[in-house]
């Protein structure tokens, strides 16, 4: 397969505005998660999308790709559908974070070998949770899958429940998965699924996946044993520069 790996970063970030141009020893943020990406064997190409004349800027400066698009999109799947239109000649498109400058590429490997089974249309990664701070973060988004691989559900709570276990046993009694925010669309299902409206399961729990599922599409998991390091406040940003 033709695979395009497509990081959509905008400035406006509520809790970190101008985020994809911080500097990290060195280099941005964005230039960082570009080169990673490009690391990746599975990926035929790579594009920053953006609707900011600053970061399409810094992107064109280190000589990487980008492509402008519109500023009113709500998540990172829209801006890559619209990025989706603008381009031809791939079959799949894998969806990049732009606040994991040390984004591993054999992640993004994992995630494309997905589509190796064909009737894939939708991917993700998931890792084990053996802590119980992760567990019950309501932060952390956790998944359930079927024995086929694939996500039955996504909650912020932690799912599935066990009955007649106290929760410090909880751990030892099933093995519980978190999301890594990373997606693989074909290029057929991202503009399908970018045409479907909110579902009121996404919006009680404001994962956009769960509208993929709300509507029958099947998300194809696999499981990474690699950790992400996201960046989403300036107190993260202080942390990574200490520890890298």
């Amino acid at each position: 397969m033709k695979i395009l790996g497509i990081i959509p970063a905008r400035y406006a970030s509520t809790r970190f505005p101008g985020k994809p141009l911080v500097q990290i020893k060195g280099k941005s943020m964005i230039q960082r998660v570009y080169e990673q990406a490009g690391k990746a064997k599975t990926l035929s190409d790579v594009i920053v999308a953006t609707d900011d004349e600053r970061i399409a800027a810094e992107v064109k400066q280190f000589g990487g790709k980008f492509i402008l698009t519109g500023s009113n999109h709500l998540s990172g799947t829209d801006r890559c559908a619209e990025v989706a239109t603008n381009v031809s000649g791939y079959d799949a498109i894998i969806n990049i974070q732009g606040d994991e400058p040390y984004i591993d590429p054999e992640q993004i490997n994992l995630l494309a070998s997905c589509f190796n089974e064909k009737d894939v249309q939708l991917a993700t990664l998931i890792k084990e949770i053996h802590t119980e701070t992760e567990l019950f973060n309501v932060n952390i988004p956790k998944v359930v899958i079927n024995l086929k691989g694939e996500a039955i559900y996504f909650s912020r709570q932690t799912i599935p429940y066990i009955r007649n276990q106290e929760k410090e046993n909880w751990l030892n009694s099933n093995q519980f998965y978190k999301h890594i925010g990373i997606y693989g669309y074909t290029y057929p299902a991202l503009l399908e699924i970018t045409k479907l409206p909110p579902s009121s399961l996404e919006l009680t729990e404001s994962l956009e996946q769960l509208r993929w599922i709300e509507n029958g599409y099947k998300i194809k998991t696999k499981v990474t044993e690699i950790e992400t390091i996201a960046i989403d406040t300036p107190e993260d940003l202080n942390k990574i520069n200490d520890s890298v």
